[in-house]
């Protein structure tokens, strides 16, 4: 599997851009930057989106690819989220107020775009790739996917704070290759981290007992006001499985 980082912040600011991964070119997961670093081409390509929660910053490009396509694709973008997320999705972005129901256009029988309810820990797949998702901790039903193709599998965590059952799950998955998970704030900002479900380096090192062993460990979502202090704190534990997603666009193959 390919794997292209289109936005591994966890803000928005020139050269920081928000939580999406494309995997193969078709598949993406999370729709924070998809429509933003992408080529109108390389958007209609897409087949599936897996959404973990309703976050803005995981979800706003929905409204862009919606737009940027519309009238391009033979077919529909499929989206699998948490029925929590669909809803969230159609209340407040793709509610015609916001932004037009791109799920009845151009009508309701051709839609742009069709948002799928999926349910944690219900395996399903998507051509030929298998995707089990499970809850993490973090709000409104958000969700970690572990993705599997041709023998090897993939985690990702997205936003989350310490969690269980993912790691359940995780231990018992054979070649895994990797596993992206997050870090947010730095320690001094434990407090922050926790009232809103992320990880400091701190946090992220006891979490870190609880996953596979001898796995590469990915951390995305750093908040780019807080990176430098970030990226020193996560220096400092001299992990040898860790490594720090430091700029969009990186491409890692498995």
């Amino acid at each position: 599997m390919k794997v292209q980082v289109l936005g591994g912040h966890g803000g928005l600011a020139k050269g920081y851009t928000t939580t999406s991964f494309l995997i193969d070119d078709r598949l993406l997961l999370d729709a924070g930057a998809a429509a933003s670093t992408l080529p109108i081409e390389g958007q209609i390509r897409i087949e599936n989106i897996l959404v973990s929660h309703c976050h803005m910053d995981h979800i706003k490009d929905l409204a862009f690819l919606s737009d940027n396509c519309f009238g391009l694709r033979a077919r529909p973008f499929e989206v699998f989220t948490h029925q929590t997320v669909k809803k969230a999705i159609k209340d407040h972005l793709l509610n015609d107020v916001v932004w037009p129901d791109f799920t009845v256009l151009p009508n309701a029988a051709n839609p742009t775009m069709v948002i799928n309810a999926i349910e944690a820990e219900k395996e399903f797949e998507l051509g030929d790739y298998k995707i089990l998702p499970v809850k993490v901790h973090h709000p409104l039903d958000a969700m970690g996917f572990i993705i599997e193709r041709s023998g090897a599998s993939l985690l990702f965590t997205c936003d989350t704070g310490p969690t269980e059952r993912i790691w359940e799950f995780a231990r018992k998955v054979k070649n895994l290759k990797a596993i992206f998970t997050e870090v947010s704030f730095p320690n001094e900002m434990q407090k922050v981290a926790d009232l809103s479900d992320h990880h400091t380096p701190d946090s992220m090192r006891a979490e870190i007992t609880k996953m596979p062993k001898d796995v590469p460990i990915i951390l995305t979502h750093l908040k780019p006001n807080y990176k430098g202090i970030i990226v020193e704190q996560l220096a400092a534990q001299k992990n040898p499985r860790i490594r720090i997603l430091n700029a969009d666009g990186d491409v890692f193959t498995f």
